[in-house]
């Protein structure tokens, strides 16, 4: 093989710009592809641009416990408050700490927000705690003496009431907890009403079931259920605070519980407020769960229960308290969290193994609330919801159309720019913002479900500056091209020789460009990571083109006539650019040097 000649480069050293301007091709084709397959064919938005709501907590000191707001526990608690809106399926939702004591929830539109905001609300530490007594959640009326004929009537129609409410009480969960793979589940009471509060039952043994309806009165009076004070060892300031509370009212149940040591009784609200408890001293502390989970339960007919572990201090507590509650009356073990019972099961024996179920009138839904409190539930801080912010979709949509109309211009001016002044070129450039604005798009559909991306206004904006950078990598190659043809070469030579310093020019500005995107990104939280993701991609993204789009445009371009003739609308007409042509078809005579004659 002959070696090329000196002063001549290689015919190699100009590549193959078809072929690598078909494997781009390919490449954008594939992508596009996959995302149409993939049904994701738009971007995942953001909260400001799709709707949605953001819910701002605060930490709350407890007394004697004020270094507990400290990075670490603010992590911890970001964590868990993300983990727990996740397991309702909310996978959009954006948790993180804004300051020293503040957490920013995002959760978007089209998710069960007042679900979402009770499972990011009820931020306390989560609590075992035995029930002492129970009442129905508003205030006793003071009882009327009428001792007539009537009034034993109204007496005795009250007392059915009582029963009724007494059964309505039971049947509301009917829940029942068992030592895992203990026996046979144990007969419960009609599941009516709401599944996280009820009944809870320990082992295969029954419970004390109503009479049927038409049977003769049993000879011992029904144990009342709510005993009088003393009756149970119910303190008697405990029992005149259960009597005053009234959890009717959200304030008081929002109040319920505040400031009260683990080591110490305390009154609380059901969920619906129907049912208010006194409970004694915590028991088990719920940062010693270790899991728990919702399962179907096919085999023993139980359907949805809820399955708990405990660590190994957590199990020793738990079977001890079981232990002592399944020996009194009340046998219920409260699971209190916020200071509300989120569910109040009944305990018959002692559950050891750390390991516990409960089961009862669950659905499915009840089933997860319930094991997603008990999984996440163990905050190690408390929070107060200081604020919390709804987008509509339509204010989202008119963000959107703001910041697109904003793109719209700034692309335009870009072209206007690039057509008055580069002409032919101009085609080559905007060729390549629209390969590079396919690729954006697909790749930004493709990230939201990939790893949960969001487009959000900041990001619109990091798009719209994106636009500038990547024109500027063109304008940078563009002006090495007319450089190059100043100095008197053609077009195909300008390209070859223009491109190594145009392009450590532009690798240099998008390095910096890319430098300052990561540094933004990592530096900084919340909806400005938009705007740095956004830059950081859209700058990958520019490199991409330039190299793989357009360089070969142009060195095809460069053997058209067009181009490669300097067509004063070329954009690289050497006239134009002040450069005299040679002057084609006259040859260029040479004076000859001869000798002086000799005189």
């Amino acid at each position: 093989m002959a070696a090329p000649k000196k002063g001549r480069r290689p015919s190699g050293s100009q590549g193959r710009p078809g072929r690598t301007l078909v494997l781009f091709l390919i490449a954008v084709v594939a992508l596009t592809g996959g995302m149409f397959l993939s049904g994701h064919t738009t971007p995942r938005l953001g909260i400001d641009l799709a709707g949605g709501t953001s819910i701002t907590l605060t930490a709350k000191a407890q007394p004697g416990a004020e270094n507990a707001i400290n990075p670490t526990n603010m992590n911890t608690a970001v964590g868990i408050i993300e983990r727990r809106v996740n397991g309702l399926g909310v996978s959009e939702a954006e948790v993180q700490t804004q300051g020293d004591r503040n957490i920013i929830v995002n959760i978007p539109r089209g998710t069960n927000e007042k679900q979402a905001r009770e499972q990011v609300g009820t931020t306390a530490q989560l609590q075992f705690r035995p029930v002492l007594t129970m009442e129905q959640g508003t205030p006793s009326p003071e009882p009327s003496a009428s001792p007539s004929a009537e009034g034993d009537q109204s007496d005795g129609d009250a007392g059915d009431k009582n029963g009724d409410k007494n059964g309505d009480k039971n049947d509301a969960g009917g829940e029942k907890a068992e030592g895992a793979g203990t026996g046979e589940p144990s007969p419960s009471a009609t599941t009516q009403g709401r599944a996280l509060t009820g009944a809870l039952a320990a082992d295969a043994s029954e419970q004390p079931q109503a009479a049927p309806s038409g049977s003769p009165e049993p000879s011992a009076p029904a144990t009342p259920e709510a005993p009088q004070p003393g009756a149970t060892g119910v303190p008697a300031d405990l029992q005149k605070k259960l009597d005053a509370l009234d959890c009717s009212k959200p304030e008081e149940r929002s109040a319920v519980g505040e400031g009260v040591k683990p080591g110490e009784n305390t009154v609380a609200c059901g969920e619906d407020g129907a049912v208010k408890y006194a409970l004694g001293p915590t028991d088990v502390a719920g940062t010693e769960v270790d899991d728990a989970k919702a399962v179907f339960d096919s085999q023993t007919g139980k359907g949805w229960v809820v399955t708990l572990g405990f660590n190994k201090k957590g199990a020793e507590q738990f079977a001890d308290a079981t232990e002592r509650i399944s020996g009194q009356q009340p046998n219920q073990f409260a699971i209190v969290l916020d200071g509300e019972v989120v569910s109040a099961p009944s305990v018959q024996t002692r559950i050891g193994g750390g390991n516990a179920e409960i089961s009862g009138s669950f659905n499915q839904e009840s089933a997860e609330n319930l094991a997603n409190v008990l999984s996440y539930g163990a905050l190690p801080l408390s929070f107060t919801e200081s604020s919390v912010t709804t987008v509509s979709a339509a204010l989202g949509g008119e963000q959107l159309e703001a910041g697109l109309i904003a793109g719209a211009i700034g692309l335009a001016l870009v072209v206007i720019y690039l057509v008055v002044y580069y002409r032919g070129l101009s085609l080559i450039a905007l060729f390549s913002l629209l390969a590079s604005a396919i690729l954006t798009y697909v790749i930004m559909s493709l990230l939201g479900p990939g790893i949960g991306f969001a487009l959000n206004l900041p990001a619109v904006c990091g798009a719209i500056v994106a636009i500038g950078i990547t024109a500027d990598s063109f304008i940078v190659y563009f002006e090495r091209l007319r450089d190059e043809i100043r100095e008197g070469r053609s077009l195909r030579a300008a390209a070859e020789r223009g491109w190594p310093r145009a392009r450590r020019t532009i690798i240099v500005a998008d390095f910096v460009s890319f430098l300052a995107a990561a540094v933004l990104f990592a530096a900084t939280v919340g909806k400005v990571q938009g705007f740095a993701f956004t830059l950081g991609l859209t700058t990958v993204l520019d490199v991409v083109v330039v190299f793989f789009f357009t360089k070969p445009m142009v060195t095809l371009c460069a053997k058209t006539k067009f181009f490669g003739g300097g067509h004063p609308w070329s954009g690289v007409d050497p006239t134009r650019l002040g450069v005299q042509p040679p002057i084609r078809g006259r040859r260029r005579t040479v004076p000859a040097l001869t000798e002086p004659k000799e005189a």
